[in-house]
């Protein structure tokens, strides 16, 4: 098996392929498909076609990253488990708002610092973050060192804070940048080179 380098051609058997074409392309077009599915609330043809325009235009102007590094699939793995978590517990956690009686909301817009290499992911954190019932990212700074977000829970700010670090970390770890600025991570997870 050859196995890809960045040139854009195969190790072994001299292959290429487009320049622009990669796994972590491929990867970050296909979640913002889903994500895109996902905000509409269904898999129709209308939403897959429009899913694949924006993930086009986003890929395209530059918002889904250069498509440079690689992709560790366990990392991958466990941040797309935490999101899956992250939904379960945010619905249920504004169906029982919805129920009650009283409000118990503290609503606002908090503040969250993003490690360095966390700028590199910062499409994946707005979507991961913004598609759990709840919270949504209202606003970044230019240069990525931080998210406004608005959330039902003020008083959990310490815990949305560590949270959203911890998501950027998994993110960092499973699309690590070919310029070390990436994140910390082991060496025990599978690289596919992009």
């Amino acid at each position: 098996m050859s196995r890809w380098n960045g040139s854009g051609t195969s190790g072994a058997s001299g292959v290429s392929r487009p320049s622009w074409l990669s796994v972590r392309r491929v990867l970050t077009a296909a979640g913002l498909v889903l994500a895109w599915c996902a905000l509409w609330g269904s898999f129709s043809v209308a939403n897959v076609v429009g899913g694949i325009a924006v993930a086009a235009v986003a890929l395209t102007v530059g918002v889904g990253g250069s498509g440079r590094g690689g992709v560790r699939f366990g990392p991958l793995l466990r941040f797309t488990w935490l999101v899956a978590v992250d939904l379960v517990v945010s619905t249920v956690t504004v169906v029982r708002e919805v129920l009650t009686p009283t409000d118990y909301t503290d609503e606002g817009i908090i503040e969250v610092a993003i490690p360095a290499g966390g700028k590199h992911h910062l499409l994946l954190l707005f979507v991961a973050i913004t598609v759990t019932p709840g919270t949504a990212v209202v606003a970044a700074e230019s240069d990525g060192s931080a998210l406004y977000l608005h959330v039902l829970h003020c008083d959990r700010r310490a815990s949305v804070e560590a949270h959203v670090q911890h998501l950027a970390d998994l993110a960092c770890r499973a699309l690590p940048m070919p310029d070390g600025d990436s994140g910390s991570g082991s060496n025990d997870e599978t690289e596919v080179p992009a």
